[in-house]
């Protein structure tokens, strides 16, 4: 009997250089810090937008994770 399977020595996981992840992970984290700052802290002191349309935007989201709003 003739496998197709791909034996264990066959499949290896390729490394990726840690010069060609680290921009993208410094992109995802600034989208992070961003996403953190508008669920967390638009609207108080330190707001951006006039009104209350971001705060109602994430307004569950912000109870979600914690955050006092009212």
């Amino acid at each position: 009997m003739v496998s197709n399977a791909a034996t264990q020595s066959d499949l290896s996981i390729p490394a990726i250089p840690l010069r060609d992840v680290l921009p993208w992970a410094i992109f995802g984290g600034l989208l992070l810090l961003l996403a953190i700052y508008f669920v967390g802290a638009e609207q108080g002191a330190t707001a951006v937008f006039k009104g209350m349309y971001v705060h109602e935007f994430v307004h569950d989201g912000r109870h979600l994770l914690g955050f006092p709003c009212h």
